[in-house]
C-alpha cells in the first residue's frame, strides 16, 4: 500500500475536492427523524406512487462524498425508480468529520444505542413508519468508510436488516481509534479468532442473521483486500458456515457463495481482479446504472444492480434496455478510468481526512 505521504501527494496532485453533489436524483432532506446523537443528516428518495410495503435500502457514502454525489455515481435512486423501493441516505456532516467520513473507528459512534449508529437506526425506523415501508425488507450498503459503517449497522442492529453489502470496507469491531484503523486498513493486526464474537457481543440478538455481500478490488491500495476475507470470516462464523458451496466466475470475476441451512445465499463475495478502491459499476448493458468517475469505477459489472438482485428487489436478470448511463464517456474511457483513477477514490484519502480532522499528527 502507498504511504500516507504518497496518498496525500496524489490527492493534492489531482486536485480532488469533495463533491458538492446536487439534487439530480431527487434526494429530499428529512429534517425530523427522532433522536440524533450522531448529528447526521438524512436524505430520502421515494419514487412517485411507490406501493405500500415497499423495501428500503440504506446507502452510506464514502469519505469526501455527499449523499447526492454517491447517489449520482452509484445509481441507487435510478434503480429505485425502475423497480420500486425507497432509498435512505444518512449523510455525514463536517462538524463531525471535516472530510465527511463516517466515524467507523470511534467506539462512541459504533455501539448499539449511541452516536452515529443510533442516528442511522432512528432514520430507518422513521422512514419505515412515515412511508409505510416493509420493515422486514430493509437493507444496508456502503463504500469504504460507509462500508465499514455498514459492518457496524449489521452487527449492532441485525434485527433491522435483512441483508447488507459491504463495498471496499472493513469488518466490525476491529479498530477503536485512529492508529488501529490505519493498521486494519493496511490489512495488519486482524485477529480472526475474535471476529465473529465481536458481532455476537454487539447485541443480544441471536438470529436469523442478515445475509452479507462483500465486494472488493484485488488492487485496492487503501483498504487492503485482506479485509474482504476478514468480513467473510466474521460472518461465516456468525452463520456457522464452512467452505463455499459455489465458486465460479461472474463476468470474468471471482465469485463465491455460502448457503445456509435454509438454502439462503447467506454470504456472497466478489473479488474484482485489478480493480482499485471504489464502487464497481457498469456503464453499458441492461444492468448499467450510475456514472463513472474517480469514486465510481467501471468494472464491467454493476455492484448496485447485483446487490439489489441478490436481495430480491430487482430481477435476477435485468430487463432489456437501451439507454447508457455513461454520460460523456465511452466504455473504453471508463475502463481506463477504473485502472488509472482507482487510487484516488474517497476511501483512499481517509488518511488525509483523518489528518484534516485533527486525528493524525502531521
Amino acid at each position: 500500500m502507498a504511504s500516507i505521504s504518497d496518498t496525500i501527494a496524489r490527492f493534492q496532485r489531482f486536485g480532488l475536492e469533495p463533491s458538492s453533489g446536487g439534487m439530480e436524483r431527487g434526494l429530499v432532506p428529512s429534517e425530523t427523524f427522532g433522536r440524533n446523537p450522531g448529528n447526521l443528516r438524512a436524505l430520502l428518495h421515494v419514487p412517485v406512487d411507490l406501493r405500500l410495503g415497499a423495501p428500503l435500502v440504506v446507502v452510506l457514502h464514502g469519505c469526501t462524498q455527499t449523499a447526492n454525489a454517491y447517489d449520482r455515481g452509484s445509481g441507487w435512486s435510478t434503480l429505485a425508480d425502475r423497480f420500486g423501493f425507497a432509498v435512505l441516505y444518512p449523510e455525514q456532516q463536517r462538524a463531525n468529520n471535516p472530510n465527511l467520513c463516517f466515524n467507523w473507528f470511534v467506539p462512541a459512534d459504533t455501539r448499539r444505542g449511541g452516536g452515529e449508529t443510533e442516528s442511522i437506526r432512528e432514520m430507518v425506523v422513521t422512514a419505515v413508519e412515515r412511508h409505510r415501508l416493509d420493515a422486514s425488507h430493509v437493507f444496508v450498503t456502503g463504500l469504504s468508510a460507509g462500508g465499514a459503517m455498514t459492518s457496524v449497522m449489521l452487527a449492532t442492529h441485525p434485527e433491522i436488516f435483512a441483508g447488507g453489502a459491504i463495498v471496499a470496507g472493513l469488518p466490525y469491531g476491529t479498530a477503536a481509534g485512529v492508529s488501529e484503523a490505519l493498521e486494519r486498513m493496511r490489512g495488519r493486526g486482524h485477529d480472526r479468532t475474535t471476529l465473529s464474537g465481536r458481532v455476537r457481543d454487539a447485541s443480544a440478538y441471536r438470529g436469523p442473521w442478515p445475509t452479507v455481500s462483500v465486494w472488493h478490488g484485488t488492487a485496492d491500495a487503501t483498504v487492503n483486500a485482506v479485509n474482504a476475507s476478514m468480513i467473510v470470516d466474521q460472518w461465516r462464523g456468525v452463520h456457522g458456515l464452512g467452505s463455499p458451496d459455489v465458486a465460479d466466475a461472474v463476468d470474468g470475476l471471482v465469485h463465491r457463495m455460502w448457503h445456509d441451512a435454509d438454502s439462503r445465499p447467506a454470504i456472497q463475495e466478489y473479488a474484482i481482479t485489478g480493480l482499485g478502491h471504489g464502487t464497481p459499476i457498469a456503464t453499458s448493458g441492461d444492468e448499467a446504472c450510475g456514472i463513472p468517475g474517480p469514486y465510481m469505477l467501471d468494472a464491467g459489472i454493476s455492484s448496485t444492480y447485483r446487490i439489489a438482485a441478490s436481495w430480491g428487489i430487482a430481477p435476477a436478470e435485468a430487463p432489456t434496455r437501451t439507454p447508457s448511463f455513461a454520460r460523456g464517456s465511452t466504455t473504453a474511457d471508463a475502463r481506463r478510468t477504473s485502472k488509472t483513477t482507482a487510487p484516488f477514490g474517497p476511501g483512499q484519502v481517509i488518511d488525509d481526512a483523518l489528518r484534516a480532522a485533527g486525528l493524525i499528527k502531521p
